[in-house]
């Protein structure tokens, strides 16, 4: 096997300083704004909703949409339900303190090990850009792209692969790259999903009718059009539903977050939770098995919101079972696909190859 040129030997006069070569890992969630002020959610809203995977419509239409009546009238809506949430120890949103808290973890697992690991968010700060160039700054010659989206939709998924990769276009000296799959089935996500309910209802004292896994909502149109997020969702319910075996009650799905007035994936969330009480269901858990990490949807939306709704349809008790969040059994699994990705890229490996050779 032919040796790198000057691997262990001199460099030639002149030549930069070059840290040793390392992989990163870059954990990627969906963005936050900086405040629960109307201003910070504004710039961040105008970002968020310029995207043209999250919004297929004619651009001019929605431009003027957007300019005219969203960002005039759904910054003030949403500031109200970020104080419901926001950390104020920290100064965070749940979302960006969570995804800190858990590339702190992956590198606590993962140090000695030549790894680097950081995490981005695609709208708003730290933007994935910056943390590619800190990564390729650290030595990184190898990056692995993780995106924090259990279930693939071109929304969120491919909209951070897409920011990930013009960053990469404006770098003479690219990492190479791999980008690690959605894992919505993962036997190490559904069991950690398992688990995580299952400790969270030993701690109630009344059990469940039903347990509801809420998923964030997509567009009906965008499901025609060939995403394969209703899939993944409803395969990700099955095998959590069958890890579970009957421990939770039936298991029901739902779809939260609508916006705008088109036709979403159904059913929504507001509406089953105030029909269940009439179908027998008066004591129900709701777990988000489509995030990874909690966030205003999750916090404000459904333990909160839909609590609410629940109880004032006649539901007797409701609880909400937090995301895997920084929890260990969070970081195992995080470690676990991780671990499998970078398979090759380990500095113990490369070495045991070239012994081999």
């Amino acid at each position: 096997m032919a040796s790198e040129p000057n691997r262990g030997g001199p460099r030639p006069a002149g030549h930069p300083d070059l840290p040793a070569d390392r992989v990163g890992v870059l954990l990627v969630n969906l963005g936050t704004p900086d405040a629960p002020e109307p201003r910070a959610i504004r710039r961040y809203l105008r970002e968020f909703l310029s995207d043209r995977r999250v919004i297929e419509a004619n651009r001019i239409v929605w431009a003027l949409v957007l300019n005219l009546i969203v960002l005039n009238v759904r910054p003030a809506v949403a500031a109200r339900a970020y104080r419901e949430v926001w950390d104020r120890e920290t100064g965070e949103s749940p979302l960006r303190r969570h995804t800190r808290e858990q590339a702190a973890g992956l590198a606590a697992r993962l140090a000695g090990r030549g790894v680097e690991v950081d995490w981005a968010m695609r709208y708003g700060a730290p933007p994935i850009a910056a943390r590619l160039e800190a990564l390729r700054a650290r030595g990184c010659r190898r990056v692995l792209l993780a995106p924090l989206y259990p279930q693939y939709s071109a929304a969120t998924t491919a909209t951070a692969c897409d920011k990930a990769f013009a960053a990469l276009a404006g770098m003479r000296w690219q990492p190479a790259v791999r980008v690690a799959p959605p894992y919505y089935d993962d036997p190490a996500y559904i069991a950690a999903l398992a688990g995580s309910v299952r400790a969270h209802l030993e701690t109630l004292d009344w059990r469940p009718d039903a347990l509801l896994a809420s998923f964030h909502g997509l567009p009906q149109r965008y499901f025609e059009a060939g995403d394969p997020y209703h899939c993944h969702c409803a395969k990700t319910a099955r095998l959590l539903d069958k890890a579970l075996g009957g421990a939770a009650g039936r298991v029901e799905t739902a779809f939260q977050s609508r916006f705008g007035r088109e036709e979403w994936l159904r059913p929504y969330a507001a509406d089953v939770v105030v029909e269940l009480p009439a179908r027998g269901v008066r004591r129900l858990a709701v777990v988000a098995p489509g995030f990874a990490a909690d966030c205003v949807e999750t916090l404000e939306e459904v333990a909160i919101g839909l609590r609410q709704a629940f109880l004032d349809a006649g539901g007797e008790a409701f609880a909400y079972i937090p995301c895997l969040n920084a929890s260990p059994a969070g970081i195992d699994m995080l470690e676990s696909l991780a671990l499998r990705e970078l398979s090759g890229w380990l500095p113990e490996a490369r070495e045991a190859g070239a012994g081999a050779a």
